[in-house]
């Protein structure tokens, strides 16, 4: 018999080994399958720009943009009309209100394909020249802002809701711009400027 000493592994080695194998072999193996689907699976396109027209304060403007692309964020950032805010981008503050072929939108909610060739008007738009519109002036008067990042958005729903015929009392007024919401909570004399511009436009 050889004086040798001959090494057997105990069961716990064993265990231990084929473990580590197995483990190795499930790795290896997921590797293969990422690899295999990242192969057969297409990158997603990229989404197709689009030419559009739009007609802003008077103005037509010729765009190429995502069909995914808002107004609001086609007014402001590839026409540089930043007085139309981005409060929530979510439908919930009215911030961002705009006019579109006279009916007052929250352009955060609507996309700028969709508007092709309507008529949209936004806060640069609202007075001629050096001369405010009668709202905008009552704002002032009434002091109707503090913080002013709705203000933009108060006056164009303000202005739809006299032509709308929505502006007789103060409970009407405040029914009808319920959308347009005030973290400073100047509602008394955004009410105020309301009534006072729909008096001064025959409204």
């Amino acid at each position: 018999m050889d004086s040798r000493e001959i090494w057997e592994p105990d069961r716990r080695t064993v265990l231990k080994a084929g473990a580590a194998v197995a483990a190795a072999i499930t790795v290896s193996e997921r590797t293969e399958a990422s690899a295999a689907t990242q192969e057969t699976e297409p990158a997603p396109a990229a989404a197709s720009a689009m030419d559009i027209n739009l007609h802003v304060n008077g103005v037509a403007h010729r765009l190429t943009v995502e069909p995914r692309v808002t107004l609001l964020d086609a007014l402001r950032e590839r026409l540089a009309l930043t007085g139309t805010k981005k409060g929530c981008d979510r439908g919930e503050c009215g911030a961002c209100t705009v006019l579109v072929d006279g009916r007052r939108i929250k352009s955060c909610m609507t996309l700028a394909v969709m508007q092709r060739n309507a008529s949209i008007t936004t806060i640069e738009g609202l007075g001629q020249d050096d001369e405010l519109h009668p709202l905008q002036a009552a704002f002032i008067r009434h002091d109707a802002f503090q913080c002013g990042a709705c203000t933009p958005g108060q006056i164009m729903s303000g202005v739809a809701c006299i032509k709308e015929g929505h502006a007789r009392s103060a409970d009407e007024i405040r029914e009808w711009m319920s959308g347009n919401l005030c973290r400073c909570s100047c509602y008394a004399s955004i009410v105020d400027a309301v009534q006072d511009a729909a008096r001064e436009m025959g409204r």
